[in-house]
C-alpha cells in the first residue's frame, strides 16, 4: 500500500510540473518572436514525452498488478525464502539460490507466464532491476498471448 501511495504522490508532482512546464511553452508561443516560438515548441515536447513515459509505466505497473492477482488466486505466487541480514535486507547468497531455482525453472518451461513472472520477482530480490522489468515484460505479453517481440 505505501508503494501505491507513494506513486500516487510522485505521478501527481510530475503532472503538475508538466502542466507547469507547458504552461510555459504556451506563453513563448504566444509572443509570438520566432526564437520564442521555437522555444515554446520545445518546451512543450518535454511534457509529452514525461505524460508519455508515465502513462507507459502507469500501464506497465497495472499489468504486473494484474498478474500478481492472478498468479495469487491461483495459489502460485512465489514463496519468501529469502534469508535476511539482520538489518532486514536479502542476502546475497540467498537470492542468487532462489534466482538460480527461477532460472531454471524458467528454462524449462519458456512459454510460461507464470515462471517469467517467478523469474522477475527472483531478479528484483537479486537487485537486477533492468532484467527484472524485461523478465517482466514478457510475462505480461505471454500472459496477453503476444509473443515476446511483440512485447
Amino acid at each position: 500500500m505505501r508503494a501505491k501511495i507513494n506513486y500516487l504522490i510522485t505521478a501527481a508532482v510530475l503532472v503538475f510540473y508538466f502542466v507547469l512546464v507547458g504552461s510555459r511553452g504556451v506563453l513563448l508561443i504566444e509572443t509570438g518572436t520566432a526564437l520564442t516560438v521555437t522555444f515554446g515548441v520545445a518546451v512543450l515536447i518535454l511534457p509529452v514525452i514525461g505524460l508519455w513515459f508515465l502513462w507507459k509505466n502507469t500501464q506497465f505497473v497495472h499489468r504486473a498488478n494484474q498478474l500478481a492477482a492472478e498468479l495469487e488466486a491461483e495459489g502460485g505466487l512465489p514463496v519468501d525464502e529469502l534469508r535476511r541480514t539482520p538489518g532486514g535486507r536479502i542476502d546475497r547468497d540467498s537470492a542468487d539460490e532462489v534466482f538460480a531455482k527461477r532460472k531454471a525453472e524458467t528454462e524449462s518451461s519458456p512459454d510460461d507466464w507464470r515462471c517469467w513472472f517467478r523469474l522477475a520477482v527472483a531478479y528484483h530480490d537479486a537487485r537486477d532491476t533492468p532484467r527484472a522489468r524485461k523478465a517482466m515484460q514478457r510475462a505480461i505479453a505471454l500472459h496477453a498471448g503476444r509473443t515476446p517481440t511483440d512485447a
